[in-house]
Parts: structure tokens; sequence; C-alpha cells
């Protein structure tokens, strides 16, 4: 047990060791060295757990979609507005990629071109929206003309615009780059009279 625990823990600090490289430098220029010496093991016990960089990569992106299901499966309050929850959820995604290195990692490697994919963030989180887009639809919150196709591709676009940009420009991951979203999109996406009960700048938990 005593074994099986610190084989556990190596593999831990492993997986994050790994995607603090990935996010730093990139799948192509991290080395295996520079992982295990973050991580405070030898190559050996690098190898022992992991043959290859990519069976690391596909360990974080793993981790990352853990994570990332973690706060887009939050459960929505009895009586929300299914709106809302779309936005507080956007809010928490958000929040994580700022704080969270193996859910920004796992981003990362999902938008590599040069490594094959186990795992398809980008595709997990479009099918998160389109189902929460959906639902707002079937509950009458959505203006009768919007296209709610047209929604998930917006929302989905500017998640994503963010994670992408938040590489380089922390703001982008601000609550702040996210509310100014959500106040442009909702007089376009939202019936008028809704609108007074939604916030832009997210409610709940997720949203601090």
């Amino acid at each position: 047990m005593v074994k099986q625990a610190r084989a556990a823990r190596t593999r831990e600090a492993l997986v994050r060791s790994a995607a603090e490289i990935f996010d730093r430098d990139g799948f192509s220029v991290a080395s295996l060295t520079a992982i295990s010496s973050l991580a405070g093991v030898s190559n050996g016990a690098l190898h022992f757990h992991f043959a290859s960089k990519a069976a690391l990569a596909d360990a974080v992106e793993e981790e990352a979609l853990t994570r990332l299901l973690g706060v887009a499966d939050a459960e929505l309050p009895p009586g929300a507005s299914r709106v809302q929850f779309l936005v507080d959820v956007t809010f928490g995604l958000t929040r994580a990629l700022s704080s969270d290195v193996v859910l920004r990692a796992g981003f990362g490697l999902s938008g590599e071109a040069c490594r094959h994919r186990r795992v398809d963030l980008y595709g997990r989180w479009y099918e998160w929206v389109e189902e929460a887009v959906r639902q707002a639809e079937a509950a009458g919150e959505l203006r009768p003309e919007v296209s709610a196709q047209g929604v998930v591709t917006s929302v989905v676009a500017a998640t994503v615009g963010f994670e992408t940009l938040g590489a380089r420009d922390a703001s982008w991951l601000s609550g702040a780059a996210v509310n100014r979203f959500w106040s442009l999109l909702f007089p376009a996406l939202v019936p008028a009279d809704l609108l007074a009960d939604l916030e832009a700048g997210g409610t709940g938990s997720l949203s601090r």
C-alpha cells in the first residue's frame, strides 16, 4: 500500500510538472528531462510511469478533461435560468483556465497540430454548450428569431478565444472580459422581459 501511494504521488507530480512545461514551452519543445527535474524524480522514474512524451501529454489531457467536466457538470439550481447557468459556467471555465495549469495545458495540447489527440477538450466543451443552449431554447429563454446554433458558435468561439489569447495576456481570462462579452450578447439573445433577471457578471460560486 505504501509503494502504491508513493507511485500515485509520483505519477501526479509528473502530470502536474508536464502540464507546467507544456503550458510554458509547448509540446514540441518540452523535454522529458525538464519535466522529471521539475517533478523531482529521475528520468528512470518518469519512464516507469510514462513510455513517452506523447503518453504524458495524453495523461495531462485526460486529467484536464476531468477538471473541465468538474466545471461544466455543475448542477443547475432548481428554477434557475438556463441562460444564466450558461453564463455562470463560462465564468467558471475562464476562472479555472486562469488558475489551473493542468486544465490550461490540456486545452493547449488539444490545439497542437503536431500530435494525435486522444481527448478532444474543445469538442467536449462544444457539446456542453450545445446542450445548454438547446435547453435554454426549449425553456423559451431565447428570442424567437435567434438561431440556437448561432448562439453555440458565438459562445464557443468567444470562450475558446479567451483561452487562446489568455496564453499571452492573462486579462483575457478575467471576469471583466467575460462580462463584456455577455453584456454585448444579452440584448440580441434574450427576450426583453427576461433581461432584468440576468447578470452578465455571473452569479453563484462558479463566477466567484
